[in-house]
């Protein structure tokens, strides 16, 4: 065996006390960077988290609907067949708005001769006024459940207020679009007589109980 030269060794060997690597410091202006995005970063933060989300309502699963008592025999029930509309919630701060509009000429009774009758100018006039709308002014929670709206309900140019009582009240999302969607069953009670509508009052009752079905997908 030929004998290894030790100096020669101890050349080609790192020394366990070799310092490592100093990594230059970052510059100051960097630094004065990160800084003041780490100061910006929960501010941004919390108004992205807190914006209202905006759902456009789905015209396939909305309808509005209608009941009164027709000369104390029954309790009739007609529909409209035609909504559109958008919907803005913000759950983290219980706001938003609702905006939906109804056409007064898809009134639907089950009867076209009817139909007719409810689209003239005796009741609807849905030529001369083919919106009814529904304009929020705020929204009301208990915790993340939405529990009534206060808004504004317009019928032949005529507009008062009207709270939504809210039942049924979720949002998920649903696979079938790729979307967060959000839908609500919601009611109010109004007089015929305030909007105009008031043709064989008593008979036919003044009470109307509006009912509204609504599911809305998520417009981003």
């Amino acid at each position: 065996m030929m004998p290894v030269a030790t100096d020669n060794l101890a050349k080609t060997m790192t020394p366990l006390t070799a310092k490592p690597r100093v990594i230059p410091p970052i510059s100051k202006l960097l630094l004065q960077v990160l800084q003041i995005a780490a100061l910006l970063l929960p501010v941004f933060g919390a108004s992205v988290c807190s914006a209202a989300d905006r759902y456009l309502i789905d015209p396939e699963h909305t309808f509005s609907s209608f009941e009164y008592s027709h000369w104390g025999l029954s309790m009739q029930r007609s529909r409209f067949d035609s909504t559109s509309g958008s919907i803005e919630i913000d759950q983290a701060s219980h706001g938003g708005s609702i905006d939906i509009e109804i056409d007064a000429a898809s009134v639907s009774t089950g009867s076209d001769s009817f139909n007719q009758v409810m689209r003239s100018g005796d009741f609807f006039d849905a030529a001369n006024f083919p919106k009814i709308s529904f304009k929020s002014s705020s929204l009301h929670f208990e915790e993340q459940q939405l529990t009534h709206v206060e808004g504004e309900l317009t019928i032949k140019g005529i507009t008062h207020p009207v709270t939504l009582e809210i039942s049924n009240f979720n949002c998920r999302f649903m696979l079938i679009y790729g979307k967060q969607a959000c839908g609500a069953n919601g009611s109010a009670k109004i007089l015929r007589s305030d909007y105009k509508l008031g043709r064989y009052v008593p008979f036919v009752s003044d009470a109307v109980t509006l009912h509204i079905v609504v599911e809305a997908i998520r417009e981003y």
